[in-house]
């Protein structure tokens, strides 16, 4: 009895002593807890994707992506040859951020006069400031802030161009996503005297620093407006006495029967996708450019150019 009673006394001592075992302060649980969801392979920089997407671009493009924009703000233009760039065409800029310690060539004394002969401010910061400005790093030391375009408001585009002391002539985007066609279109509309561009709020090319680049300047004197939904925005002009022009290979009229001397809204479909089914429903003519050979379509920004030339040709002789 004594025996079995020593023996469950020393089992109760024993669970007794295990209980104040040193636990490990609840590292273990939080060590355990979800830290989110796992990156995809290509957005992780050490992974084999990321490496392979990133010489994709660079492949397709000629030269690593040197701009990136939010939402809401301004753009900045990243690299030492497209700062140059952007400033040789006067693009607006509010910032120039140089690297501490950067090894200034040839660009980045440029880059610099030039800044400083436009009054823009002129900011000496850190790489890793340059590297929050950058999602892939590549900025060379240099950037440029680019602030917000301001767009017109659509009405305020139809006010002034029937208040002007010729007939409307505007060109409207549909489906056309590269800033290069939107910078080529508006140079044109500017070079042939229409009176402003409009493009779509969402899924369409803005006016960043490539389209300013690309129009040569013209985005400074060609107002753009930004219609929220682009048929009824059309809608809305054909009331004000416009005729809507689309341009299309498989028109029912061609440039050379068609009368451009009027008020004129033409518009611009994407060379893939063309232009979208309630825009072209909405358009009161489609209209094709004659040509020779096997070429079956146009680049968007030139057909638009043909057009507005031929338009302008007849505008003169009336």
């Amino acid at each position: 009895m004594a025996g079995n009673s020593q023996r469950k006394g020393a089992v109760r001592k024993t669970g007794s002593k295990k209980g104040q075992t040193a636990g490990s302060g609840g590292q273990r649980r939080r060590g355990l807890e979800g830290r989110g969801a796992t990156p995809k392979a290509e957005d992780r920089v050490y992974h084999a994707k990321h490496k392979k997407a990133k010489a994709a671009e660079r492949s397709s493009t000629g030269r690593p992506r040197t701009t990136r924009k939010s939402d809401d703000g301004p753009e900045y233009v990243l690299g030492r040859n497209p700062v140059v760039e952007c400033l040789r065409a006067d693009v607006p800029a509010t910032a120039l951020y140089v690297q501490t310690g950067i090894d200034a060539d040839d660009r980045v004394r440029e880059a610099v006069h030039t800044a400083g002969d436009r009054g823009i401010s002129i900011l000496e910061v850190g790489r890793a400031e340059l590297d929050r400005m950058s999602p892939n790093g590549l900025h060379q030391g240099l950037g440029l802030q680019v602030p917000e375009y301001k767009y017109a408001h659509p009405d305020d585009l139809m006010a002034e161009a029937l208040a002007s002391s010729s007939q409307p002539l505007l060109v409207a985007l549909d489906n056309i996503t590269d800033p290069r066609n939107l910078g080529a279109v508006v140079r044109s509309v500017a070079a042939f005297g229409g009176h402003g561009v409009l493009i779509p709020q969402r899924r369409s090319a803005g006016v960043t620093a490539v389209a300013w680049r690309t129009s040569a300047g013209a985005a400074a004197r060609l107002p753009i407006a930004q219609a929220p939904n682009l048929t009824r925005t059309l809608v809305s002009w054909a009331k004000a006495g416009a005729q809507i022009v689309g341009l299309d290979a498989g028109g029912d009229v061609t440039l050379d029967d068609y009368d451009g001397t009027g008020p004129i809204v033409v518009v611009v479909g994407s060379e893939g996708k063309g232009l979208s089914r309630l825009v072209r429903e909405t358009c009161d003519s489609i209209l094709s450019v004659p040509m020779a050979g096997d070429v079956e379509s146009l680049n968007a920004s030139v057909a638009a150019g043909v057009v507005l030339a031929e338009f302008a040709r007849q505008r003169r002789q009336v």
